[in-house]
Parts: C-alpha cells; structure tokens; sequence
C-alpha cells in the first residue's frame, strides 16, 4: 500500500515556554531539577509569573519529533488535543508552519492548552513543569482512522499514557495501524512515567510495538534491572527494533540478532530539550527511506546533536545538509 505519511504522531499537544534560571531559583521553587513534573493550573500561573523571559513554540515530546522529522524531508502528520483559546492557536499555527499536518479539532468549553514551562540552568540541564490541560481529554474518538491507516508509522509518546482513556487511545491506533499493514513506535519518555504505568507498558510493548525508543534509565526500568545488557536482551524479544540513547555514549539499535552501536556526534552542548524527541525523528526520517539501521541511529544522532547546540527544541540549522 501507499502512504501519505511516513510518520504520524500523536502525543501531549502542549506549547512549549523555555526561559533561563539558576540553580538558585530552581531551588527556591522547590523543583527537582532534570525532572518533569505534572503541575496543576495554580501552579503553572506562579510558575509562570516568577520566570524570566521565555520563547513559546509547539512542544510536546512527539509534536517535537514530528517538527524535527519533517525538516528531515519527511512526511508528517500529528494528533494532539488543544484548546480552541490562544495557545491553542499557537501550537496549531507553529507546527504546521513547521511543514507538519494537523487535523485535530479543538476542545470546546473545557481545560485550556497545556503548556510546559522548562527552565534551563547554565549547565544545560532542563527542568520541565507541565500542565497539561486540554491534553488529558485526547481520548479513542481523537485517534483519526484514516491519518493512522496512511501512515507508515504511529509514533506515540509515552507521557501521553498517563489518563486510561489515552491508553485506549493508543491501543485503538495500533490495532488500525496493524490492521492496515503498518508500523507502530512508541517512546517511553521518562523513567517515572515507566514506573507509573510500569506493568501497561510492558504489555504494550511486548504486544502492540514494533520500534520502541528509549533512553537508558528508561529502558533499565521498563525491565526492572540495573544491567543494561539485560534489558537490552529483554527488548529484544518484545519488538523488532529497539533504539537506545546513552547521552555521550550515543546509542545502541537492537533488532533481532543485529545490534548496531551509533557514536554520538561531538557539540557543544547549550540546553539538552528534546534531544531523544529529535534523535528519534532522525531515526525514522532515515528508516522511511529504507536506510540500514546504524545510519538511521546517525541521522538520529546529527539531530539529537543539533537540538541540544541551541536553545529551544526545534531544529535552527539545516538537518538535510548535516545528515548528509
């Protein structure tokens, strides 16, 4: 079959305002830092208010990887929840501006768009205080069947999985994107969201998932051990392929007997948001062309590379020259 997508996402549709902090102001807020935390509409005003200047954009994990996908030449489509008020215009008007489809109608009357707030210190880490707003009322009636069923892969975010409406979600798209002869990608995230829905997850995974992305600590607690070759080997039996990150140590592509290990690409490094949601858009911009798997890892490597060089997720050099 054709496809008029080589990606569809579907995530947390939130805007994104990063802003600049201390360790000072960090602490003073109580935050945990390097840590996302679920914050409520209270707190996301307060938050907001003692931040410096921010720079707002598209955001969401996935919404990221498809912004980053698309610059890679691919074809994308995305599913998200947001409001119809002004954020929501925003996120709308942002990531299709960033080449993206987006056929999501707005939710009337409820929660407003979420946003998540990121404060990023001298030393590139980021701190992420999200409210998520319209985003928990994504639910089987957003999955789109015909967006799914022209898509070569649905890619979904794992911070999505938190309502149970949103896992019914998910398992309504894979059952489409099956039924159709396509893939489905998933990415757990974050640890604690793994520790939350650890036992889901895991079913999911073994069941529903084809391409599973992750980072290290992530997939460590997936399968509930310290020793990554073990989790590596676990992964392995439950899908087709796995990509791994491990920061300076770059990543490991595990599929069936084949294990690919992908250097990172050297850089300096500015603010480190987004960096899995762009190594995982350069992976499957690379796999839609039917490219081997270590070169997809390199093309996710030059767009993970590229997103932590500056500040603010979304790519600022051209991505098609720097994968070559």
């Amino acid at each position: 079959m054709t496809t008029a997508l080589d990606i569809l996402g579907i995530g947390n549709a939130i805007v994104d305002v990063l802003a600049r902090a201390d360790d000072a102001f960090i602490a003073a807020q109580g935050m945990a830092k390097g840590s996302m935390t679920l914050i409520d509409a209270a707190a996301a005003e307060r938050i907001y208010a003692a931040m410096g200047p921010g720079v707002e954009s598209s955001g969401g994990s996935a919404g990221n990887t498809c912004a980053v996908a698309a610059a890679l030449g691919a074809r994308v489509g995305y599913l998200g929840k947001v409001a119809d008020d002004g954020l929501g215009k925003v996120f709308a008007h942002d990531i299709r501006a960033a080449g993206v489809r987006f056929p999501s109608s707005p939710l009337l009357g409820g929660a407003p768009t979420a946003r998540c707030l990121i404060l990023v210190t001298p030393d590139a880490q980021r701190t992420m205080n999200t409210f998520l707003g319209a985003c928990v009322e994504f639910g089987p009636a957003d999955v789109e069947e015909a967006e799914v069923a022209s898509a070569g892969v649905t890619y979904m975010e794992g911070y999505l999985f938190d309502p149970p409406q949103a896992q019914e979600a998910f398992r309504k798209a894979a059952g489409i994107a099956h039924a159709n002869g396509r893939k489905v990608s998933l990415t757990l995230s974050d640890p604690f969201c793994v520790g939350r829905h650890r036992a889901a997850f895991r079913d999911l995974v073994k069941h529903e998932v084809d391409i599973l992305f992750a980072n290290e600590a992530e997939l460590l607690s997936l399968y509930e051990t310290d020793d990554f070759a073990t989790a590596l080997d676990a992964v392995r039996r439950d899908v087709a392929i796995a990509a791994v990150t491990r920061s300076e140590k770059g990543s490991v592509v595990a599929a069936g007997a084949e294990t690919a290990e992908v250097k990172a690409v050297p850089t300096h490094v500015v603010d480190t948001t987004g960096a899995g949601d762009a190594y995982a858009a350069g992976f499957l911009a690379a796999h839609a062309k039917g490219l081997a798997l270590a070169e997809c890892g390199r093309w996710g490597s030059v767009a993970a590379a590229e997103a932590i060089s500056h500040f603010g997720a979304r790519p600022q050099a051209d991505l098609k020259a720097l994968v070559g």
